[in-house]
């Protein structure tokens, strides 16, 4: 089990939201945190602490100015830790390479492989093709409606047909080389983390990193025990560096 640090850009600024309150309307979302500081900031403290695996996520939607504010934030960042990150937000088969020659380690990708819900696999496919799986991070955020926790897409706005289980976990493993899971019904809320889901990740055959509900330690052990020290994990709202409680240098020192 590792930490596995993060740098979420709304807006042209390094922020913590509350995930399932993000909506296009206006770029808006409900903000638990806002950074005096750029990306390029938190990215020099991940390399100098030597943490690998972290993700940046561009939370605006691609073609609105917002998406380019965020863009820039975030090509200074993979430049100050060439190979340290891993990049998403608005990534396509045609565009993923680009990122990776900017200095990101993988590209995270959801809402390119989905259309009003459904699984494009040729688009898997190419993207799978176009970078290699070896550089692909496959994000499964899910949100739970009847009882079961579904894939959402569109800035976790819309859910597909997909159903978090182990045989999509299995299906989906082929093609990527990580999962990134926020479960977006807490993320950002400091609750507690979603523990329902966590069993069904720890089935996981490859690397996953879980974001979403860390409101202390306690999470973080509990999370370990349920996920039997399989499963990577994230802390946003709740790390002192974005205004939370949890001590960046403890997780640093203790889950490196």
């Amino acid at each position: 089990m590792k930490f596995r640090p993060c740098i979420d850009i709304h807006n042209g600024a390094v922020k913590q939201i509350i995930g399932k309150s993000l909506s296009d309307e206006n770029s808006s979302a409900n903000e638990n945190f806002v950074s005096q500081k750029d990306a390029a900031y938190y990215a020099r403290l991940y390399e100098k602490d030597r943490l690998t695996g972290g993700h940046m996520i561009l939370l605006n939607k691609v073609g609105t100015k917002e998406y380019e504010k965020d863009a820039a934030l975030a090509a200074a960042a993979l430049k100050a830790y060439p190979g340290g990150l891993q990049i998403g937000g608005g990534i396509t088969a045609e565009n993923a390479s680009r990122f990776l020659s900017m200095g990101a380690s993988h590209v995270i990708v959801t809402s390119y492989i989905f259309q009003d819900g459904r699984l494009l696999t040729d688009r898997l496919t190419a993207l799978c093709e176009a970078v290699g799986k070896k550089h692909l991070v496959l994000d499964l955020s899910c949100r739970k409606k009847d009882g079961c926790y579904y894939v959402v897409t569109d800035r976790w706005q819309k859910f597909t047909d997909i159903i978090m289980s182990h045989e999509t976990l299995q299906f989906f493993s082929c093609f990527c080389d990580e999962f990134l899971i926020h479960a977006v019904d807490v993320e950002g809320c400091q609750s507690g983390i979603e523990a329902d889901l966590i069993p069904v990740l720890a089935q996981c055959p490859i690397p996953v990193t879980y974001a979403g509900g860390i409101a202390s330690e306690d999470d973080i052990s509990r999370l370990n025990a349920l996920g039997g020290g399989r499963i990577d994990f994230t802390v946003g709202s709740a790390l002192d560096l974005f205004g939370g409680n949890i001590a960046y240098k403890t997780l640093v020192q203790n889950y490196h």
